[in-house]
């Protein structure tokens, strides 16, 4: 899984020069561009539902998100998730039990 990560962090950031943690779900296969665009209307309570793996799961690739950002020197800035379209704003959740470990914030590792 490592070097499926490498391979779509680098070629995420030569295209946008910008990667999120969601950008290399969809990329891997982990995520549905389609499920992706329901979470951020706010039609999924939260993202853990529609990702392949459990949360134990996605947290290591996370942390190996990190691992490689930190090893290429790219800066990481954080933000929220908000929900688009007509209506209130509000933040949305990645997993179920709707903690905020960091994890429901935007991660983009930048060049």
């Amino acid at each position: 899984m490592d070097n499926k990560i490498k391979e779509s962090m680098d070629k995420l950031l030569n295209e946008k020069k910008v990667v999120s943690v969601v950008d290399v779900f969809i990329d891997i296969g982990i995520l549905n561009i389609k499920d992706y665009e329901k979470w951020r209307k706010g039609q999924i309570d939260y993202l853990e539902r529609v990702c392949r793996g459990n949360l134990n799961k996605l947290s290591k690739i996370i942390d190996e998100i990190f691992k490689y950002a930190k090893d290429k020197n790219l800066k990481v800035s954080t933000s929220f998730y908000r929900k688009y379209g007509k209506g209130k704003k509000t933040k949305l959740r990645f997993s179920k039990f709707g903690k905020e470990r960091g994890r429901e914030k935007i991660f983009n590792c930048i060049y």
